[in-house]
């Protein structure tokens, strides 16, 4: 019994020694040179992944060899079952030739889903410090065989089962890992390496452990929220639970996602100081080409969008060749027709084809940006497929051209909701595929942070080269899948496939208008959009010197506390007039009036009240937003409620009613607006104010007079001699 502790005793202070011995034998032996470091990844296509991986191994000056290049692939989808043994099949081949090398360090990687974030030397010093012969990366999961759990080691601390998408090792021990190999192309690689490691016997001769603290290997499945940037000098990746940096960073399973993020930044794409670092990479120069690519661009309209005229304006705008622009439009909105119809009658000979599938033929939204793409795809002269929806509102002429020169696959310029932060794009998806917030997002949608960024969902607008239709994207349907929108589709199919997405926001692009509650029961429906879409309301319906009343002063004063200043546009004065019109129920110039207080109208007009048409609310914000600044420049002091009881529109004929008797009016002022031109429209005309017998009898169109209303400001309406006048009057404050 005393034997045997002695024993005991002896053997424990053995291992002490040993461990003590082999720290510090680690500590003093001569740093391995980079030179002794060969990296062999398997890649049979150059997939987007790969480049990006060969990308980050020139970045730090890695040795690679690929292996199996061009060949095919026979070792199953190992995205979703098992398989990869193929990749062990050819490292075999390929260690033949290397396993005599003794002082040969072999780092064995996927190449797909990996990126390295340090250089050789900082692997070369953290194997060494393993003190093993051959390191296997490790991981949280194990995979594929659960009933292997119990089999493993403990560990104290760290990641306790093997991951086969990185190895680090002495040639001839990898080597003696890999010669056992004697299973077909499909069989699991991880499996294998799993049984090995698991035998007692080969983990003690073959000198191997696992990289448990993640010093080298960093695979992401299941490790996600354990995985942060740290930006410093550089940006690395950092595991927050071992407070470790690690080398080599694999999206294994399903955190390629999360690998594409990270990859946004490490090792070199992007940090606060330089910002983005390699959006210059790979661009094509326009300029040095001979003739501009072809472009077919897809405009898509599958819900009522307001501003519909005003999209295809800035479609017609870009600058590019529109020789080179074949244009097809789905349209799936009755009320749209007569928009497309006018689109294309003023511009049937500008693009070199335009085609248009309306609503008659039946097609889901699907099925028509499938059909469109397939026109690209069918087309070997077609060099991109832009597809845009008609909620896109493109402000940037040379938006095509930039993206073309970007020369990505597919890639997409940022749009944003004006003064939201809902954009076209995610930068992270939830476990069942949908929308999740990125820790970025908002940095990108604000401008925070700008570049070339690879995200898994865009939307409502993106270019797509030809070349990507007829080599990777073959097929004719990717937006039609199971019960997902057809942008989710598409984008569901190219992550599937490998194939990288990017947005930029290099550039101010545009912006997205807010197609909920539009309603198109009106004539003209743009008018009441103020609330939902302000900026293209404003840049639509208000007068383009407005903004010149507050920086230059663009105001006149033609009579005593009688101000005129442009306000409408030439487009808002007429669609009002046609509003007024397409509801026709003018008032005939009655004393007798049931719209107001009291049924009767002492100094009446034949006019129609905004309220009318359903049109005060948008009326009065118009007056608050537009009217009031300008009420408190030209009379300091008056704050006023841009409030208003009568809001209406007046029409002057010499048949129904010419002119309007002097009168003042129930308003602490007035503003009455001009809709439509002198001498073109209608002969005579203006106002009279009495007090100091002046007279405006010239109005300008979308010109606005703003007078006090009570007391010192008694005016008459002056004889229309020829045609109809129409102006638009409010009592604001009575």
């Amino acid at each position: 019994m005393e034997y045997l502790k002695f024993y005991f005793v002896f053997l424990c202070w053995m291992k002490l020694v040993n461990a003590a011995f082999s720290v510090d034998t680690s500590q003093t032996l001569a740093p391995i040179p980079k030179e002794k470091l060969l990296v062999l990844t398997v890649a049979t296509e150059e997939t987007d992944g790969f480049l990006r991986f060969m990308q980050s191994a020139n970045y730090f000056n890695y040795t690679v060899k690929v292996l199996g290049m061009g060949s095919e692939w026979r070792g199953g989808d190992v995205g979703r079952s098992i398989g990869g043994g193929q990749k062990v099949r050819l490292l075999k081949e390929a260690m033949e030739d290397l396993a005599d090398q003794d002082d040969l360090v072999v780092l064995s990687v996927d190449s797909y889903d990996l990126i390295f974030a340090a250089g050789p030397e900082e692997i070369l010093r953290k194997f060494q410090q393993a003190n093993h012969k051959v390191l296997f990366a490790a991981e949280g999961l194990i995979w594929p065989d659960k009933k292997l759990a119990e089999k493993y080691p403990l560990v104290r601390s760290g990641k306790r089962f093997l991951n086969s998408g990185g190895i680090i090792g002495y040639a001839p021990y990898i080597n003696k890992v890999v010669a056992q190999w004697n299973l077909h192309d499909n069989d699991d690689d991880q499996l294998f390496y799993t049984k090995i490691y698991l035998d007692p016997l080969q983990r003690d001769i073959l000198n191997m452990t696992l990289d448990h603290k993640c010093q080298i290997f960093q695979n992401l499945n299941g490790a996600v929220d354990e995985v942060l940037l740290k930006f410093g000098t550089g940006v690395r990746v950092r595991n927050t639970v071992y407070d470790s940096l690690p080398a080599v960073v694999h999206g294994n399973g399903n955190a390629k996602i999360y690998l594409n993020y990270l990859a946004n930044y490490v090792p070199n794409a992007w940090n606060y100081e330089r910002g983005c670092s390699n959006c210059d990479e790979n661009m094509v120069d326009l300029s040095q080409l001979q003739e501009y690519p072809n472009v077919l661009v897809g405009v898509f309209i599958e819900q009522p969008s307001p501003f519909l005229p005003e999209f295809f304006q800035r479609l017609l705008t870009l600058d590019y060749p529109k020789d080179k622009l074949n244009v097809f439009v789905h349209n799936n909105v009755v009320y749209h027709e007569r928009h497309i119809q006018r689109f294309w009658e003023e511009n049937r000979n500008v693009f070199n084809s335009f085609k248009v599938v309306g609503p008659e033929e039946n097609l889901s939204q699907g099925e028509a940006r499938n059909m469109g793409m397939d026109l690209c795809r069918k087309d070997a002269r077609c060099d991109y497929y832009f597809s845009i929806d008609s909620d896109v509102m493109l402000t940037n002429r040379q938006t095509l051209k930039v993206l073309i020169e970007q020369n990505r696959k597919i890639i997409a310029p940022l749009v944003t909701r004006h003064g939201k932060l809902w954009s076209n794009f995610w930068g992270a998806l939830s476990l069942d595929g949908y929308y999740a917030r990125s820790e970025d997002y908002i940095d990108i949608v604000q401008g925070k942070r700008v570049g070339l960024w690879n995200i898994p969902f865009m939307a409502h607008i993106y270019l797509l080269k030809g070349e990507l239709l007829r080599n990777e994207l073959k097929e004719r349907n990717y937006f039609v899948l199971e019960k997902l929108d057809p942008d989710m589709a598409l984008c569901r199919n190219a992550r599937e496939m490998g194939v990288f997405m990017f947005i930029t926001n290099r550039h101010e692009f545009g912006r997205l208008i807010s197609t909920a509650n539009y309603n198109t029961s009106h004539y003209n429906s743009d008018l009441w959009q103020i609330f939902e879409n302000p900026v293209d309301w404003k840049e639509k319906y208000i007068h383009p010197n407005y903004t010149r009343i507050f920086t230059e002063n663009y105001l006149e004063q033609p009579c005593p506390d009688v101000f005129w200043f442009p306000v409408f546009s030439e487009k808002a004065c007429d669609e009002i007039v046609e509003e007024m019109e397409h509801y026709g129920s003018w008032s005939g110039g009655k004393h007798e009036d049931k719209r107001i207080s009291g049924g009767y109208e002492t100094v009446p007009t034949d006019d129609i009240h905004m309220k009318q048409i359903g049109f005060d609310k948008e009326w009065l914000h118009f007056i608050r937003e537009f009217i009031s600044p300008v009420t408190l420049k030209v009379f300091s002091g008056y704050y006023t409620k841009g409030y208003a009881l009568m809001n209406f529109v007046v029409k002057y004929t010499p048949e129904r009613q010419a002119y309007l008797r002097p009168h003042h009016d129930s308003s602490t002022f007035t503003i009455n607006i001009a809709l439509n031109n002198k001498d073109t429209d209608f002969q005579g005309g203006g106002c009279r104010f009495h007090r100091y017998n002046c007279s405006i009898e010239s109005p300008r169109k979308g010109w606005s007079f703003m007078h006090p209303g009570r007391l010192t400001h008694l005016h008459e309406g002056l004889p229309t001699t020829n045609g109809t006048r129409y102006i638009a009057v409010s009592f604001i404050d009575p």
